[in-house]
């Protein structure tokens, strides 16, 4: 890489990220915890953990150092499948470096222990004091545009916009005098939840009416056979979409809305935190309504007149109720091609990273804490039944369930199919191309056979873009890290079986 830099990757597969390593250390599915747990062992024991950072800026170290003690390379080893020497030098290397980051994508989150892989990183980067200075940091990598702003504006269960919690009563308060209503002082239902809900009576109430804007659950969602069921026994759907999705199938009323990303006006939000304006380019077609104009007359249907849907007004509502985003006027988004949040007034220029408070003298606001978290393997086991591990994920030029992409031509894009090992392929007496049954503890499909010399010997990927030719969230555990409330939809545990 330029000026120097290393990069080392961390990923089941060697993907073409991988090829470009200095050391790829190609880990076994869901070991994540075991491999950032020695890692922080061996930083101790070498001396290179950043001690005084620790002592000024922490809380928990010691606790953290006793847990990890029974870490050792070699255990790791076992657990992760990665030569203990590479989990050395990858320890090293990290905790030398004058800056460093950690980033990562879906193949932390998607676990049954989602937030427990990601604090095993954050450890590491306290570890170190690789965090809250320019070049270094943890950084959650983001699949599609906007998915930062989606949880900047309060789509998260405890959280209104800002991401001031829904169960202070002084946070809350303000939002009630602005809006005129009162707000249940408790945390919502995240989408597994929701998905529960539709079976069992919860301590709100079961779920009978769901209003979908711009997501398609019907192949999105894990076990997905399970998930079809539910929505099909909805009292009433609603889905509102540039696109009639296979949930949209399913609705009783479907809404179309325009394009956000050149039919609409507003802002979005970078993976950096940059919040930028998005200007209309071209007018939706004929009987296609903006979001907003859709939300509004909605609203007022139901007895409720919000005036006037001006991206602007609701902009600066925003600006009035989240101070990290007081100082982003449409003025001020334009003149500076973007904000990184936090900027609380008109006279500040925006962060460009976050924690620096973690190296002021004296210490701003509460310690960052270590966390104590121990490896647990996958919850879809593997067996003799079934003896392969399947992870699930995007290829290059397609998003999640391929609604925006796959009706599109793409010189990139080959034909949906099974990736295994070469290895794999021998022992099951396979030929590329050959249809072959994927079978897990919840369903089966059948797929084509790609030799993949970047997968390991019992190691399968396949996408999730081609529902309609490959299902393969059919065969996905809907196995749900309680925190999160994301399924696991990296760990499946299959068996191949030849047509």
């Amino acid at each position: 890489m330029r000026n120097g830099a290393e990069l080392y990757v961390v990923d089941p597969r060697r993907t073409s990220s991988a090829r470009w390593a200095k050391l790829w250390l190609g880990l076994d599915v869901g070991s994540d915890i075991s491999l950032a747990n020695a890692m922080g062992r061996e930083i101790i024991a070498a001396g290179l953990a950043n001690e005084k950072f620790i002592q000024h800026a922490t809380s928990g170290f010691e606790a953290y150092k006793s847990h990890v003690e029974k870490y050792t390379l070699e255990r790791s080893e076992r657990e992760t499948g990665v030569p203990a020497e590479a989990i050395r030098k990858l320890a090293h290397a990290y905790a030398r470096a004058p800056r460093a980051q950690i980033c990562w994508t879906l193949g932390i989150t998607e676990h049954h222990n989602a937030v427990d892989n990601v604090v095993a990183l954050i450890n590491l980067a306290l570890l170190t004091g690789h965090v809250g200075r320019y070049g270094s940091g943890v950084n959650p990598l983001r699949g599609q545009n906007n998915v930062q702003g989606g949880g900047d504006m309060g789509a998260i269960p405890d959280r209104l916009t800002g991401f001031q919690h829904v169960e202070n009563d002084e946070l809350r308060a303000k939002f009630e005098k602005a809006w005129g209503v009162k707000i249940q002082p408790k945390r919502g239902w995240h989408l597994s939840d929701m998905f529960e809900a539709m079976d069992h009576d919860k301590d709100r109430g079961r779920l009978t009416t769901l209003y979908v804007l711009g997501e398609n659950p019907a192949d999105s969602e894990a076990d997905r056979q399970r998930a079809l069921r539910r929505l099909s026994g909805l009292g009433f759907l609603l889905v509102q979409d540039l696109f009639y999705t296979k949930t949209a199938e399913l609705a009783d009323v479907v809404l179309p809305a325009a394009a956000g990303a050149f039919e609409s006006e507003g802002t979005v939000t970078s993976s950096e935190r940059r919040v930028q304006r998005v200007r209309r380019t071209v007018p939706p077609p004929a009987g296609v309504r903006d979001d907003l104009d859709i939300i509004f007359d909605l609203a007022r249907r139901l007895g409720h007149d919000w005036g006037a849907a001006d991206p602007e007004t609701i902009w600066n509502e925003l600006r009035a109720l989240s101070p990290m985003h007081g100082g982003m006027s449409y003025r001020r988004l334009e003149e500076m091609g973007g904000i990184q949040w936090p900027c609380y007034d008109e006279s500040h220029p925006g962060e460009m990273f976050l924690h620096s408070r973690l190296w002021s003298e004296p210490l701003i606001g509460p310690r960052a804490p270590f966390s104590v978290v121990d490896f647990e393997p996958p919850v879809d086991e593997l067996d003799e039944q079934y003896p392969i591990r399947l992870t699930t994920g995007r290829r290059l030029d397609d998003y999640n369930t391929g609604v925006q992409t796959r009706r599109y031509l793409s010189p990139l894009r080959s034909k949906e199919a099974l990736d295994v090992s070469p290895e794999d392929g021998q022992h099951y007496n396979l030929r590329q191309g050959e249809n072959v049954r994927v079978t897990s503890r919840r369903g089966s499909l059948v797929a084509p056979v790609r030799f993949d010399s970047g997968l390991r010997p019992g190691l399968a990927f396949l996408s999730v873009h081609a529902h309609d030719q490959i299902p393969t969230n059919d065969l996905t555990i809907d196995a749900v890290d309680p925190k999160s409330g994301t399924a696991e939809f990296k760990a499946t545990a299959i068996r191949i079986e030849k047509v």
